[in-house]
């Protein structure tokens, strides 16, 4: 008896050649082509060094690598037999990226328009959109219905290396979202003092800022994880949903809390929390002070020094918020750090 050939499944590519936290602002995107497409291989082009954070989302069938300095888009993909059925841009709406996508001639191209490409279809792309919103919306326009709150990841099978820990993350990509490191230390020592084991988490070379913040907060010996190289994704996953709270700017991590439900204080500036920040709810509080100038500029997101409206944020307001959402917590004898009030009692607004 002869056998029909074995047939191929049709692919779907998906371009997002960035970081963690815009891996995780496209989950919910990718949730909604993993549902329409059953039957499709689902491809994501993005960093060989997000492997772990890909397939922990549980819809991506293969990474293929693809690398790019900063938020550029990639010179070419290795994309390799047939032509995919489907390609996605989720990387931008510009030239470049479409333009990408369209040298492999996918049988059919979802993207954002552009005026450059003339007669070519898509949404019109919006500026004043949160990221998760925009490409929800990018694939509704195409019929394939997107729900920007489906954006949980499931929690790892690892154990937490620190459970119940608060954790601290004081690094960025740029020194715009980036909280002065005295502050954190402020931070995490008077946590510390509160009973709390604090752990300060650092991305590949950030061993020296999270090593000072950590001598500053006089926290213990192994208290850092990472800096060296960066944290093996599913031992970070491990100890984020493990943790009481985390104490972050407007970075990856912060996406990966909200990802996996863990409480989290976020930092923001220069960018602004309706851009980039969590969903409402109980369980996050954004700190941020836009500039009073209703005609003032956005910040740049990738500048070389601190914005000024992430200086704006104080130590006590970021303690206040911690101390609100973690509630009441262990306390070793002795008196209470001056100005703070024992944990779990109302702060003074």
């Amino acid at each position: 008896m002869s056998r029909e050939p074995r047939t191929a499944r049709p692919s779907a590519l998906v371009l997002r050649a960035l970081g963690l936290g815009d891996l995780l602002t496209a989950v919910p995107a990718l949730k909604a082509l993993r549902r329409h497409l059953p039957g499709h291989e689902l491809v994501l082009a993005a960093p060989g060094r997000l492997a772990g954070a890909v397939a922990a989302t549980g819809v991506v069938d293969r990474l293929l690598p693809a690398e790019a300095p900063g938020r550029a888009v990639p010179a070419a993909l290795a994309w390799p037999g047939e032509r995919p059925d489907l390609a996605v841009d989720l990387h931008g709406n510009g030239p470049p990226s479409r333009l990408l996508l369209q040298r492999l001639r996918p049988r059919r191209l979802f993207a954002y328009a552009h005026p450059s490409a003339p007669g070519a279809s898509g949404p019109v792309w919006r500026e004043d959109e949160h990221e998760r919103e925009r490409w929800c919306r990018l694939l509704t326009w195409y019929g394939v219905p997107a729900d920007p709150a489906d954006l949980s990841v499931p929690a790892p099978a690892t154990p937490s290396p620190a459970p119940g820990a608060v954790v601290v993350h004081p690094g960025a990509d740029a020194a715009a979202r980036r909280w002065p490191q005295e502050r954190f230390a402020a931070v995490a020592r008077d946590l510390r003092a509160a009973g709390h084991r604090v752990v300060v988490t650092a991305g590949a070379g950030e061993d020296a800022l999270a090593g000072q913040v950590a001598e500053r907060a006089g926290l213990p010996a192994g208290s850092v994880l990472g800096g060296t190289a960066d944290v093996p994704f599913d031992r970070l996953a491990a100890l984020v949903a493990g943790a009481r709270c985390v104490v972050v700017g407007d970075t990856g991590l912060a996406h990966l809390a909200t990802a996996l439900g863990t409480p989290s204080v976020v930092l923001f500036g220069p960018v602004a929390p309706r851009l980039w920040g969590p969903p409402p709810g109980p369980r996050h509080r954004v700190l941020w002070h836009p500039s009073a100038d209703p005609s003032a500029r956005p910040g740049d997101a990738h500048g070389r020094t601190p914005d000024e409206r992430l200086l704006r944020i104080t130590v006590e307001e970021v303690l206040t918020a911690v101390y609100d959402l973690m509630g009441p917590a262990p306390r070793p004898a002795g008196p209470a750090p001056a100005g703070r009030p024992p944990a779990g009692a109302p702060a003074a607004r």
